[in-house]
């Protein structure tokens, strides 16, 4: 019976989809949280379960604002805090075992690697699942809802968050759910349905505050997809109404929790961590601009984020290219609600480039790519593979073939992103003359350390300067295995049995994909 049973898992897309995804996160983590960013929010989960504070006093000014009381504060939201809390908690312990005793304080640590497989691991695999379901729900089929699926987890950027642990894939999570089920209750009128994708919506607002665009963008979906199937008169208006009687309330608790966290951090609940460090960088430079942090020209963040070889959304993610042009040759084809999602997501993105193009860090900074729109960016570039095979046949041979090329170009991009720790180029890039063609400086990279070129880096000197322990990291491939093996603290039998887990990961990543393909061709016989 469980042999049988075990045989039906392996026949079904979409347990196949689950295990890939989490093989794959398995496969591409280097036991880091990959930026301070996260490792700051992971210490605010720490600090609600201890007595540790939310932030060091030796990591003043670089981080941290004064809050009530004169105590040192994180700046972040609550929402990836919470997410990290059950893993903190466990990785705390585990830790703590006399198994470790000898490895504690070392990087990375047990605790770190712990948070990073167990969340990053969860979250694609809740995030294939959900992806799978709202292209179905869009009508797509099975072979198109799967190939779109492994398109995100693989060709997007989508891939490298899931090695760098950011707030970015949880927030694209949250506001795919919160589309998937608020949609479910547009066609079904379940009210379970729009509850779900509310509070799905609202705990993106504990993450990022600027995830309020997201909630907008549910509702201009819905208003969307009603107005281009012909919704209107009472129908329409009541369908409004009740959207707003169960909706509105969920978003507004959400917003109080919020703002009782500020009130607790900073005393006000009118404010936002923004202004609160804008007060203390004036106090402490004050030559700073009067509209500090939003004091960047609009044509630089704006213009930045679309064309600049550092972080255009288009080099970063091919897939956009590959939407775009499907949208102006098969624009006709496309049914009301994939149209409704299009220009949806098209003002979201457009509405995330403007909002942080007079950001004083418009380009997210110590990032790949412009982390602060790339969420969006994988949005739109969703259903880019799945209308692809859906419209094959009718759009001609050079529109397949130049999109399978965008596919594969996006492929390699996301997986050269793993290759090593995120600031590598940017380093480089501080030597003058030197290419700010981050995506080419990364194939050189690759290169050259896979041919043991180190000294074409041309990082040694200045990268020993700034931080020995930068050092360390930039010099080796970002996986567990051989990070653990480059910092030279772990047993040799750790190391050992490091690389011979993430093998057997890569093979049965392999197998799992092959039987995918397998099993979507029996379905197109099928069929």
């Amino acid at each position: 019976m469980m042999i049988h049973r075990i045989r039906c898992w392996f026949r079904d897309p979409l347990f196949l989809l689950a295990l890939a995804a989490s093989l794959v996160a398995c496969a591409v983590q280097s036991g880091e949280l990959g930026s301070s960013d996260t490792q700051h929010r992971l210490q605010s989960s720490h600090a609600l379960w201890t007595a540790e504070p939310p932030v060091f006093p030796q990591e003043y000014p670089e981080f941290g604002v004064h809050g009530r009381d004169g105590k040192l504060q994180s700046w972040y939201g609550l929402g990836q805090s919470l997410l990290l809390l059950p893993a903190d908690v466990i990785g705390t312990y585990l830790e703590r075992l006399p198994a470790f005793a000898n490895y504690n304080g070392n990087d990375p640590s047990v605790g770190n690697i712990f948070v990073s497989y167990t969340i990053n691991v969860l979250v694609s695999v809740l995030t294939s699942l959900v992806c799978f379901r709202f292209l179905r729900q869009l009508c797509f089929g099975v072979k198109q809802s799967v190939a779109g699926v492994l398109a995100v987890l693989l060709a997007t950027t989508h891939l490298h968050y899931t090695q760098n642990m950011m707030e970015n894939n949880y927030i694209f999570l949250l506001t795919l759910t919160g589309l998937s089920y608020q949609y479910e209750w547009l066609h079904t009128g379940k009210r379970r349905a729009l509850i779900i994708g509310s509070c799905a919506f609202g705990l993106n607002l504990l993450t990022r505050l600027t995830t309020g665009m997201d909630l907008l963008a549910g509702a201009l979906f819905l208003l969307f997809a009603m107005g281009f199937d012909g919704i209107r008169g009472s129908i329409f208006w009541n369908r409004c109404r009740s959207y707003i009687a169960i909706a509105l309330p969920i978003y507004a608790c959400f917003g109080l929790i919020d703002r009782l966290y500020q009130f607790y951090r900073f005393g006000s609940f009118f404010n936002t961590y923004v202004s609160v460090i804008a007060r203390e960088a004036r106090l402490r430079n004050p030559g700073l601009a009067a509209g500090y942090p939003f004091e960047n020209p609009f044509r630089i963040g704006f213009f930045g984020a679309l064309f600049t070889p550092q972080k255009s959304i288009f080099i970063f993610d091919p897939l956009l290219i590959l939407m775009l042009l499907l949208a102006v040759v098969a624009w006709k084809r496309f049914s009301p609600v994939i149209k409704a999602y299009v220009i949806t997501t098209c003002l979201l993105l457009l509405a995330y480039i403007s909002f942080y193009a007079r950001y004083t860090v418009w380009s997210g900074d110590f990032a790949w790519g412009d982390r602060y729109v790339s969420t969006t960016v994988q949005l739109v570039a969703l259903l880019s593979v799945p209308l692809l095979l859906r419209h094959r046949y009718e759009l001609g041979k050079p529109i397949w073939i130049l999109g399978l090329a965008l596919l594969a170009i996006s492929t390699v991009i996301q997986t050269a992103s793993l290759a090593f720790w995120l600031p590598l180029e940017l380093y480089q890039m501080e030597t003058p003359g030197r290419s700010t063609f981050v995506v080419a400086l990364r194939m050189k990279n690759i290169v050259a350390f896979a041919l043991g070129k180190m000294d074409a880096w041309g990082l040694s000197n200045q990268a020993m300067t700034r931080d020995p322990w930068d050092y360390v990291h930039i010099t080796t491939w970002n996986f567990l295995p051989f990070l653990l093996r480059r910092v030279g603290v772990a047993p040799p039998w750790i190391v050992h049995l490091a690389f011979a887990a993430w093998s057997v990961v890569l093979v049965a990543l392999a197998g799992v994909l092959w039987q995918i393909q397998r099993v979507l061709a029996r379905l197109s016989e099928v069929s």
